[in-house]
């Protein structure tokens, strides 16, 4: 008979083993979960801070970079500006390659003056070869801005009919945009139309006001001195009460922003 063997009882060891490993691998996935948990947890949190903080840096800054655009747009404008009057100061010396080459981009951009100085180069053929309808163009484009200088050169053209038809109604509406902006050559030529009545009604006291006006605003002494010799000239065609009224007109007056609509003003008188 074969000796009794203790080996009958390693079954049940070997079940209890199982159940060891299975218990401890259910711990170490509660652990694993809680673990996975937790770390989900704090990159939420830490995804969070970032965002609060990078939202912290943009209100943070924001002022410096509003300060910084702000600084910036008046330095290009100055920029603009002291372009604009090298420009025109390159014009009145005859420097007219100078004026061009310093106008043109300038009036690229869209600034009024350098547009009108444009203007002037091409409707006198100055550093460039004439031609009417460039300089009407450019004339046209400073004129929508408010530019008195484009307004009067602008019906100058239509007085002489250069590159468009003659028309001394228009000329006349345009030499008043420009009078309006306190431009004296402009209420000259307004003064005169109302004198002899080409353009517009024959209108001794706006004549009067007019020819009034641009002999205070011209800063040449010999147009200032003609203004006041074609004031007095028509003043000897009115009585005392008109030269009062037109003198009035010539008081309560104010030049009209540069930035206003087109429209001419109409110029009342009781």
């Amino acid at each position: 008979m074969w000796p009794f063997r203790q080996e009958q009882k390693r079954p049940e060891k070997r079940v209890e083993s199982l159940e060891q490993q299975v218990t401890r691998l259910q711990s170490t996935l509660v652990a694993c979960k809680t673990v996975a948990q937790r770390r989900k947890h704090w990159l939420v949190t830490a995804i969070t801070a970032v965002v609060l903080l990078l939202a912290f840096m943009v209100i943070a800054n924001r002022r410096p970079i509003e300060q910084a655009v702000t600084a910036w747009v008046p330095w290009l404008s100055a920029k603009s500006v002291r372009g604009v009057d090298a420009a025109e100061a390159a014009y009145e010396k005859g420097r007219y390659k100078a004026t061009l080459r310093l106008a043109r981009p300038l009036a690229d951009q869209g600034d009024a003056r350098a547009q009108a100085l444009m203007g002037l180069l091409y409707v006198n053929g100055r550093g460039v070869l004439r031609d009417d309808r460039e300089a009407m163009k450019w004339f046209r484009s400073a004129a929508d801005q408010g530019d008195a200088t484009a307004q009067l050169q602008i019906g100058l053209m239509y007085y002489d009919g250069r590159s468009v038809p003659q028309d001394y109604s228009e000329a006349a509406r345009w030499y008043q945009l420009a009078a309006e902006r306190g431009n004296p050559e402009a209420e000259y030529n307004l003064g005169i139309m109302y004198a002899t009545g080409v353009g517009m009604p024959q209108d001794n006291i706006l004549a009067h006001m007019w020819f009034n006006l641009a002999a205070a605003h011209f800063d040449s002494s010999v147009p200032r001195d003609r203004a006041a010799r074609n004031r007095d000239a028509v003043a000897r065609r009115m009585s005392p009460e008109e030269i009062a009224q037109a003198q009035e007109l010539a008081r309560q007056w104010k030049p009209r922003p540069a930035r206003e609509p087109q429209e001419t003003r109409e110029t009342t008188r009781e």
